[in-house]
């Protein structure tokens, strides 16, 4: 074996390997601390969620049922602030934090205001929302849209329905929030930007219910072209 064969061959040897060796024996009981108390915190999560949030939730879900009764019928003060023993949105929101049921509160919330005209806490509210839902995520969304537009903030206003019309993907909201998104180009003068949206509805939705309609749209803002 050449010199050369040999010295390639030193860094392979036991006293590397010794090195590695001497190390976990001299940190082991540090080893030992770190995987005990990664076991630990396994557990507590476990148990954090199966004994206090699970409960919570369950509680939470029974008692919103009669602000989502209230909600549906547009009784939009008790849907916020609750009746009869039984508490609204924001005291669910409130008592209820982390938990699923809390998080749908948000996009209630968010709604009701909006139809008080309450716009400022209507976005505060929809913008909390966080969830996996893709029609009520996008409704949120559009709903923002909504507040934005009454206070003639259109600039966010436009970024809102397009996020809406993305979010969406369907044949129901995604041409709704398109038409939305044509009327505020429209309301700031951006008639070519409304001509594209509301071509969109006719090309990527034909037979949803803004389609229906949409020529005479297409029409009006081709005119100021």
């Amino acid at each position: 074996m050449s010199k050369t064969q040999q010295s390639a061959q030193k860094p392979l040897n036991d006293k590397g390997l010794g090195n590695v060796s001497s190390f976990t024996r001299e940190n082991q009981k540090s080893l030992t601390f770190i995987v005990a108390a990664v076991v630990v915190m396994i557990a507590v999560y476990v148990l954090y969620q199966k004994l206090y949030l699970a409960p919570r939730e369950v509680t939470a879900s029974t008692q919103m049922r009669v602000a989502q009764e209230s909600w549906a019928k547009k009784d939009w003060d008790k849907a916020i602030k609750g009746d009869a023993g039984y508490p609204g949105f924001e005291k669910i929101i409130s008592e209820y934090s982390n938990t699923k049921a809390a998080n749908l509160a948000n996009f209630y919330l968010g709604v009701a205001y909006l139809n008080k005209g309450e716009y400022h806490k209507a976005i505060d509210y929809l913008s909390d929302y966080r969830g996996d839902d893709s029609m009520i995520a996008a409704e949120a969304l559009g709903s923002t849209g909504d507040a934005y537009v009454e206070l003639k903030d259109y600039e966010n206003a436009t970024s809102y329905f397009k996020k809406a019309v993305d979010k969406a993907g369907n044949d129901f909201l995604s041409p709704l929030y398109l038409k939305k998104l044509g009327l505020v180009y429209e309301a700031t003068n951006k008639n070519a930007d409304a001509a594209d949206a509301y071509k969109s509805i006719k090309k990527d939705y034909p037979t949803s219910t803004e389609a229906q309609s949409i020529d005479a749209y297409i029409a009006r803002v081709e005119a100021k072209l």
